[in-house]
């Protein structure tokens, strides 16, 4: 390689290493499940609300509707427009396995809109849901539930969720209707560890149609060890669960200290309520608690390990505070868990190992989390594999991924700055020639 070569493949690297550190600010990814369990005797009524963070749920291009009154010429100019009203949105409808059988455990119904997802509804034990669109009640959003898109939160590795709302704490506080327009790019999904999902749309649906939304298949993919739903908390005491339930009423409040006591009793009474610890963590994780937040979480762990959301969590604290070992062991875990419905948990990994020196790791991962991201929500990982590409000569396949970053997230920040690479990688990749594939 020529000193010219070396200089420019190593402003590269360089330049796009330093990049990686506002990846821990700036990305979106998939959908996180809902953290509370389905309360006792819930026949799938359960839901939620909140903002859809980082979505755009309106069609550019799209004016109010316009009323023309009789005998009124569609081109005058003096047309009235009525603001479109925002009504409640009943949805109802089952659940099945491809072999047309109910789901073995509870379901999360999660909605969809602009690629973020909003947990909704449970199912009963027969596979059937019924909730009102959007109205937050019975259930909360995942902490992970924010950002761009699944696992995420954190500015920079924020994949999918891992963030707080407007309110200071995820997942609390909006109880508004919906209009149709807000729809248009919306679609509901049935979530199960080592199953796909099939989909129902609601760009058609309307506040006055037949609430029956039909059946939403699962497919098989694997079997998986991680759960959704803590199996621990479910069996919580009553008095347990009634401190739960009052600490999930006192934070949609906003009433965060008194319901971080509620989930403290909640913990005392039944300690290995899971989902108690982990609530617990959020908020004192929102309100700048940080040793106090990892320990709840741990101790959701410790109560039941196979419940996804805390290991998720200490996951983005470890990558806030580039903890780049304890994000790669924490995402190592999240994957043994559910290596299917995670691809954040695989772009984390791979940025961890990628500050950890680990290029084969940090490749092999980037390019599962790629494989996964069908639908486009991580485009940092385009850009991880560029400089992995890069790091290794193989400028013609980094140019690629670095072109693709740009297609995917034409409007980031860093957009102007990865061009520039890219039109370094062009130069570079005309003159040398990538080593085989290993």
């Amino acid at each position: 390689m020529t000193l010219v070569t070396a200089v420019r493949v190593s402003a590269i690297v360089i330049g796009v290493g330093l990049l990686l550190q506002p990846l821990v600010a700036q990305q979106g990814g998939q959908a996180a499940p809902p953290s509370s369990p389905p309360p006792s005797g819930n026949t799938g009524g359960g839901t939620t609300g909140g903002n859809v963070p980082g979505g755009n749920t309106t069609t550019p291009g799209m004016g109010r509707p316009t009323t023309q009154l009789p005998g009124q010429n569609p081109t005058q100019q003096n047309r009235m427009d009525f603001p479109e009203m925002n009504r409640p949105i009943f949805l109802s409808g089952k659940v099945r396995l491809d072999d047309g059988t109910p789901p073995p455990e509870t379901v999360v119904i999660e909605r969809v809109c602009g690629g973020q997802p909003r947990p909704e509804a449970y199912t009963d034990s027969k596979g059937h849901f019924s909730f009102e669109l959007g109205r937050n009640q019975g259930m909360f959003a995942d902490a992970s539930v924010s950002g761009t898109g699944g696992m995420g939160g954190m500015e920079g590795m924020n994949p999918g969720g891992f963030g707080s709302s407007s309110s200071g704490m995820p997942g609390y506080g909006n109880t508004r209707g919906f209009s149709e327009r807000d729809l248009l790019n919306c679609e509901i999904r049935a979530v199960l560890p080592g199953f796909r999902s099939e989909v129902v749309s609601l760009a058609t649906r309307r506040s006055m149609d037949n609430p029956d939304v039909g059946t939403i298949i699962l497919h098989r993919m694997g079997n998986v060890e991680g759960r959704v739903i803590s199996g621990t908390s479910l069996n919580a005491p009553k008095d347990a669960k009634k401190a739960f339930d009052k600490g999930q009423d006192l934070a949609k409040k906003k009433k965060f200290d008194e319901a971080a006591k509620s989930f403290q009793k909640a913990v005392e009474v039944y300690p290995k309520y899971a989902t108690a610890w982990y609530e617990l963590g959020r908020l004192q994780e929102a309100q700048q608690q940080a040793d106090a937040a990892r320990k709840s979480y741990e101790q959701a762990v410790a109560a039941d390990p196979r419940y996804i959301n805390p290991h998720l969590s200490l996951a983005v604290m470890a990558a806030r505070s580039k903890d780049w070992q304890a994000t790669a062991d924490a995402t190592a875990r999240v994957i043994k868990l559910d290596p299917f419905d995670y691809p954040a948990a695989y772009f984390y990994n791979s940025v961890a190992n990628y500050n950890l020196k680990n290029y084969e790791a940090a490749e092999k991962s980037a390019l599962e989390a790629q494989k996964l991201d069908t639908k486009h929500n991580i485009p940092k990982v385009n850009q991880l594999l560029g400089i992995l590409l890069a790091e290794r000569r193989d400028f013609s396949g980094a140019a690629e991924q670095m072109r693709n970053y740009l297609k995917f997230a034409p409007g980031a920040q860093d957009a102007a700055a990865v061009r520039g690479q890219l039109a370094e990688l062009e130069k570079l990749s005309g003159g040398v020639s990538a080593p085989p594939q290993q």
